[in-house]
């Protein structure tokens, strides 16, 4: 088994790993009944997040490395659209999910009784667009790492 094959093995289980967590997220997140139940999403989703991270690093790294491999792939549009969607959907990811997720994470544990307010689950209702957004381009990079269409 040739380095290359090793790090397009590498970087098809981080795309299992990283994108499955980041699909199974907003499972978890679904709106809960109580705030007992929202602590624990959130709880369960910080540690899902780990493998969403480790997994959306490795792919980017080995993507790269690969490229640098094979210098021809910077020349392709699958590989630039690919690098492109992924830096598109990192403002997402690593920049407004987060703090919406400590605003929901602050919300709850300020709040005294079992009923989960009205501002976590607003909050959890605006993550929905963002979701939908980082869903379809996951999609969309298995699609253009896939076929390869140009």
């Amino acid at each position: 088994m040739s380095i290359y094959s090793i790090l397009v093995l590498i970087h098809v289980v981080a795309a299992v790993a990283g994108l499955g967590a980041s699909f199974a997220m907003p499972v978890v997140m679904k709106t809960p009944e109580t705030a007992h139940q929202a602590k624990f999403s959130l709880d369960l989703s910080k540690n899902i997040e780990n493998f969403a991270k480790v997994g959306s690093i490795v792919l980017l790294i080995t993507g790269l490395v690969m490229g640098f491999m094979n210098p021809y792939l910077f020349k392709t549009g699958w590989y630039i659209g690919s690098i492109a969607i992924y830096i598109g959907v990192q403002f997402i990811v690593a920049g407004i999910m987060p703090k919406k997720v400590k605003q929901m994470a602050e919300i709850i544990h300020a709040h005294k009784g079992e009923d989960v307010p009205a501002a976590y689950g607003k909050i959890n209702a605006e993550l929905k667009p963002y979701n939908i957004i980082i869903h379809s381009a996951a999609i969309i990079l298995i699609i253009l790492m896939s076929i390869k269409p140009f």
